[in-house]
């Protein structure tokens, strides 16, 4: 008959056939068939047939079809010694199916006693109340459609009396109990005669099909043999996924369960103990299917009397990023797809999986949670809490000492400059201010650590709450923070998966990515020779910020910059100074060396000088302790303090930083211009490519520039510029000059809108998004959380202007570089926020003319992957 399509690893269906009539299940089991895998036989009623059984004779079709199927499997239906049983599926081309699973059709009174000698008297009994269930659901919806009021609550009594046997552990009766009790609500005869069953069931679900509103004649049905992996001895069902979900190896991952119908109360054993021949079946199969889907394929299978017969194969959700990686690069390499395939089949995002260590959620079963916050960098941490810099590094000099756990996380209402080193130690930050954007989520993303916002925390002292769960210093959490999804606080120590770039492909995958970026480039933020190697494996083409407050931090400098800061005369503080430029010239040389040959751009300093200053007693003691030491006579705390009063800002984000601090103090950015020539002309001479860029921050007009740059005499007073600096140091020593630019950060609207006037003495922009977007919009982005949620929920704002270029942003942005390359042509432009690495704005940034995006080195890959991608979408569009 037309429209009845018979298919199998031998049998293939007519290219004529419009496959789309088949269902998603149909096909399915076709591309099976093509591949010529062991797939259990079976004939589709497409679905211009499949609605109107009731009105055709077919019979004498069925019962041929039926006959090819037995050839394969070696039983006959309604033989009462080996008999074939059937199963219908419902294929629609829906996803999701109201449908119920049809199972053992043929399953008669004449062949229950032959089935259970194969399977057993309770197997048998369960396998009736299966039929059963699957046929009075299919009752319940006809009843329903046909407002049938009168059988439906009969109906439904009896399924929800087969649903409780189900329930049970084993059947409470045999199978010809069961026969008994519900033959009277299906159809007529349905346990007389096998096929009889099998075609009154067909008709049955067709009559429904007929008034399903959702059945626009796109829906077939499919009629396969059931086999069991516990149809005695040699027998076994299993399943496995064609190469390990986790780590991406090209072995089966699985299990089999001998002698057991599926992996219910089955214990199971790992796939590669299934036996020799059959592994290196499946192992075929698995990676057929792979090169044919260019994915992991998860495969359902049966072993039935020694013979493999295949059940379903499909898409597997749950696997790591890895793991694909692994597989497109082995794709590439047997050139089964080529190299722009397999950097357009990953999303950026997901690289950040790779890059951060992973929870092994069996370990968190037992361990109370909290679901919730903000996700500010993304991974998984464990450690210790401890809600201060000062504790949590006393903690780590003590783990370190004694050789104990020094896994720390620091938790904070927020962070603040000081506590970078903390950040650095730790392995994540729990905080209750701010969001993605907040210092803490910054700083965190920058080292690779883990950070979470919850908005929810209250801290207390050396305690702290957080929905159910409450912890003290010294306790154990667990972050969790997946790209996708909600972060998670689990309390104790959960297990942890780490991330190994090397091994995970992820370093071969950026060099095939980074051949499709030619235009435009990624830059690292690195404040460090470790930040700055690390990114440069990560594939990064120079430094982009380089911020140079942090380095000013650690321990052994931060009292020598406070006494700087706080000296009384200007020969105090050029030799607090004079300390510190050795710091800071070897700090640059590590910097341009791990970055040979590539631009780095050194931020000069631009946080507000009371963020270095002592937070409390504590730190002021020890700060008094160093002056004593350093001059040689006990400062005065009254008067220390009232220093450290007068430097106090009640707005620092637009007070006294950045070239502002340069103005008052020009011998601040005096030591570190020499400190960073001193360290290129070494390199130099050692034979390495310098190419140093130094950027001035916070400038509002040309006028700052130009005096930065190029220096001003007035009035008797010399201001000596980054140029007359860089000479006098040349000429000091003889040195022939040494290539290098010097450029200005856009981060306010009024350096934007005079970027013509500016670019007539910077020789290039880098846009600091985050202050630019907090000037433009007047918000701050470690406050805007506490009412970002009213603004979603009024659609006042287009997502987080904070992570996603704002447009008014967007609007300065391009303006500022159009305005300066009509002054300077050879401009160049990057972005150097923590906007970065979203792969919109990389975008917007290719469009909008810039060179280059700079980001944290463990968002590198990402925005590499993002640039490649959008390079390849610009290549088809000219094709």
């Amino acid at each position: 008959m037309d429209n009845i399509y018979f298919f199998s690893g031998q049998d293939r269906l007519p290219k004529t056939v419009d496959r789309e009539l088949l269902g998603i299940r149909g096909r399915q089991a076709v591309e099976f068939a093509e591949l010529g895998f062991p797939i259990l036989p079976g004939f589709i009623i497409d679905a211009r047939l499949a609605s109107k059984l009731e009105s055709v004779d077919i019979q004498r079709d069925i019962k041929k079809l039926l006959d090819k199927c037995a050839l394969f499997v070696d039983k006959k239906i309604g033989d009462p010694d080996n008999p074939l049983l059937l199963k219908i599926v419902v294929s629609s081309n829906l996803a999701i199916s109201n449908y119920p699973t049809l199972h053992n059709f043929g399953l008669v009174r004449s062949v229950i006693d032959g089935f259970a000698r194969w399977v057993g008297n309770q197997f048998a009994a369960h396998e009736v109340l299966f039929l059963v269930r699957g046929m009075l659901k299919i009752e319940e919806l006809l009843a329903i459609a046909e407002n049938d009021t009168t059988r439906l609550p009969d109906v439904q009594m009896q399924l929800r009396n087969v649903e409780g046997e189900l329930k049970q552990e084993h059947p409470a009766r045999d199978a010809l109990s069961y026969m008994n009790e519900y033959a009277p609500y299906l159809p007529l005869g349905f346990f007389d005669t096998a096929e009889d069953q099998l075609i009154s069931a067909l008709r049955r679900i067709s009559r429904l099909l007929s008034k399903d509103e959702q059945n626009d004649n796109d829906t077939a049905l499919m009629v396969q043999p059931m086999v069991y992996g516990n149809y005695g001895k040699d027998s076994c069902s299993g399943f496995f996924f064609s190469r390990n979900i986790v780590t991406g190896e090209k072995k089966l991952q699985g299990e089999f369960y001998r002698e057991k119908f599926n992996e219910i109360g089955a214990q199971g054993q790992p796939i590669e103990k299934i036996g020799i021949d059959h592994l290196k079946q499946l192992e075929q199969i698995a990676w057929t299917l792979e090169d044919r889907f260019k994915e992991i394929r998860q495969v359902r299978f049966t072993v039935e009397k020694g013979k493999l017969w295949l059940i379903e194969q499909r898409p597997v959700e749950q696997k790591s990023t890895q793991a694909d990686i692994k597989l497109l690069l082995d794709l590439a390499s047997r050139k089964v797809v080529d190299e722009a395939y397999i950097v357009k089949a990953i999303q950026p995002p997901r690289l950040n999986e790779i890059l951060h260590p992973v929870i092994d959620f069996a370990s968190t079963k037992e361990l109370p949670k909290y679901t919730g916050g903000i996700s500010g960098a993304p991974g998984a941490a464990i450690g210790r809490v401890f809600f201060s810099t000062e504790a949590l590094l006393e903690a780590h000099k003590v783990a370190l000492q004694k050789n104990e756990d020094a896994r720390f996380i620091l938790v904070m209402p927020a962070t603040f400059a000081d506590d970078v080193k903390a950040i650095e130690v730790a392995t994540g930050v729990l905080s209750c201010e701010g969001g993605y954007s907040a210092h803490a989520s910054v700083v965190a993303r920058q080292y690779g650590k883990v950070s979470v916002v919850a908005p929810e925390m209250k801290i207390r002292g050396k305690k702290a709450t957080l929905g159910d769960l409450s912890f003290g210093e010294g306790d154990y959490i667990t972050l969790n923070v997946p790209y996708y999804g909600e972060p998670s606080v689990y309390l104790g120590k959960a297990s942890l998966i780490e991330p190994d770039p090397k091994e995970s492909g992820l370093l071969e995958y950026i060099q095939i990515c980074k051949k499709f970026v030619k235009h435009f480039h990624v830059r690292a933020n690195a404040d460090s020779p470790r930040d700055a190697a690390l990114a440069s494996s990560f594939g990064a083409e120079g430094i982009g910020l380089c911020r140079t407050e942090h380095m000013f931090f650690h321990k052994d400098r931060i009292n020598v910059f406070r006494e700087m800061i706080l000296s009384d005369t200007p020969a105090e503080r050029a030799a607090a100074l004079e300390k510190l430029e050795p710091m800071q010239r070897d700090d640059f040389y590590g910097i341009f060396k791990a970055m040979a040959g590539k631009e780095v751009t050194i931020r000069l300093l631009d946080a507000p000088l009371h963020e270095f200053l002592p937070h409390n007693d504590e730190e002021l003691q020890a700060f008094m302790a160093y002056l004593e030491k350093a001059r040689g006579k006990k400062p005065s705390k009254s008067e220390l303090l009232a220093r450290i009063e007068a430097l106090a800002e009640f707005n620092p984000m637009l007070g006294h930083r950045g070239c502002r601090i340069a103005v008052s103090y020009p011998e601040i950015y005096a030591m570190q211009v020499r400190a960073i020539f001193e360290a290129a002309y070494k390199l130099r001479e050692e034979k390495i490519d310098v190419r140093p860029e130094i950027m001035v921050p916070v400038v509002m007009n040309a006028s700052e520039v130009k005096l930065i740059i190029f220096g001003k005499k007035i009035e008797g007073k010399n201001y000596r510029g980054i140029v007359e600096i860089e000479e006098e140091l040349r000429n000091q020593r003889g040195l022939k000059p040494l290539s290098y630019r010097v450029g200005t950060m856009i981060e306010l609207p009024a350096a934007a809108l005079g970027a013509g006037e500016i670019a007539r003495y910077a020789q290039f922009f880098s846009f600091g998004t985050n202050d630019l977007t907090q000037t433009t919009l007047g918000i701050s982005r470690d406050d805007f959380t506490s009412f970002m949620p009213d603004y979603t929920l009024f659609d006042l704002l287009e997502g987080n202007p904070f992570s996603t270029l704002d447009p008014r942003v967007k609007e300065l942005v391009a303006l500022a570089v159009e305005r300066g390359k009509m002054t300077r042509p050879d401009l160049v432009c990057g972005l150097c926020g923590e906007h970065g690495a979203n792969p919109a704005n990389v975008r917007f940034c290719m469009e909008a003319g810039l060179d280059y995006v700079s980001c944290s080195s463990y968002s590198v890959p990402i925005a590499l992957l993002a640039v490649a991608q959008a390079e390849l979408e610009r290549t088809a569009v000219k094709g």
